[in-house]
């Protein structure tokens, strides 16, 4: 989700919340699945949860594009100690986030229960891989997460006010 590029810090905070908002969609998928012993294809229920890499941004390196550039003017030369990395740091990310869904593939446990049709024939059934304590541990992290990236936004969006009001 891109919100402004003149304002990277709103579109580092966006990404931010939306890559939380869909780890917390699937931390609640797998809490509502935890007992599903048995899905459409015959398996129990396996946990999903959310890998995010940060991968190369190519319109940064790419010398056909131009980036806007901040012109800083110094009195001495002792002022920035290393003008070209602050240059750098000035003209945007080089790295995106993509969030890629991902299917826990352990088993869960096996569970004595006969009277279950789903049961194999020794009377063993196969348990869902969630587990709900773990669970709820990542939904904490993940709310912790939003609410750190919400108040950065909103720290960017009070800077930015605050800048218009000089």
């Amino acid at each position: 989700m891109k919100v402004n590029t003149n304002f990277p810090g709103f579109n580092i905070s966006a990404a931010g919340l939306s890559i939380q908002r869909k780890r917390m969609n699937l931390i609640a998928e797998n809490i509502a699945n935890a007992d599903v012993t048995q899905t459409a294809d015959g398996q129990p229920y396996k946990r999903k949860y959310l890998e995010v890499v940060a991968q190369k941004n190519p319109f940064v390196n790419n010398s056909s594009v131009q980036l806007p550039t901040l012109g800083l003017e110094t009195t001495s030369q002792n002022q920035i100690a290393n003008p070209e990395l602050m240059q750098n740091n000035l003209s945007g990310s080089n790295s995106v986030p993509v969030a890629s869904e991902v299917v826990d593939q352990k088993l869960g446990d096996l569970v004595y229960q006969p009277d279950n049709p789903n049961a194999n024939s020794q009377g063993y059934i196969q348990q869902s891989n969630v587990n709900v304590v773990t669970e709820m541990v990542d939904m904490i992290s993940a709310t912790r997460s939003y609410e750190a990236n919400l108040t950065a936004l909103n720290s960017s969006k009070q800077m930015v006010k605050d800048s218009l009001g000089i």
